[in-house]
């Protein structure tokens, strides 16, 4: 199992830049794990591309039925943002160092996979793979920082 941020997983779905390297990966893997709230960063990524580049109806529909399906059938798993989830998130941010960028979305996905024994991370995000090891994880990229 690996445990994709939210921007791994659009990936899964679309045909942007990086999705070649994302969906191999996923492609060696039994299952896909994330954050329960990836679910609303999605929708978010889905908002923000139909503003953006016009991504049709069609295509925001499809993508979101193939998750659901991905869901229904196990190989998406979304892991619950439980009490010991936020305990981890609020305790790894009051001792982060005082420089470090650390958005709330990003914070509950790592602090939701170490509570969950992940020891890996996969994400884009530089900011998201800077902040891993403060909670014990290791961030990797196969597409390269944005």
């Amino acid at each position: 199992m690996l445990f994709f941020d939210s921007s791994y997983l659009f990936r899964l779905y679309s045909n942007e830049a990086g999705a070649a390297e994302v969906k191999r990966l996923a492609g060696r893997t039994e299952g896909l794990v994330s954050a329960w709230h990836a679910r609303a960063e999605i929708a978010s990524i889905l908002l923000r591309k139909r503003r953006e580049v016009g991504l049709r109806e069609e295509d925001v529909n499809e993508i979101q039925l193939q998750v659901q399906d991905d869901r229904e059938s196990g190989l998406l798993t979304l892991l619950p943002l439980s009490d010991p989830v936020m305990a981890r998130l609020e305790s790894v941010m009051a001792g982060a160092p005082a420089n470090t960028y650390l958005r709330a979305a990003d914070g509950l996905h790592l602090a939701c996979a170490a509570e969950h024994g992940f020891t890996e991370v996969y994400s884009n995000d530089r900011h998201f793979l800077a902040a891993a090891p403060l909670f014990g994880l290791r961030g990797i990229d196969v597409i390269g920082a944005k």
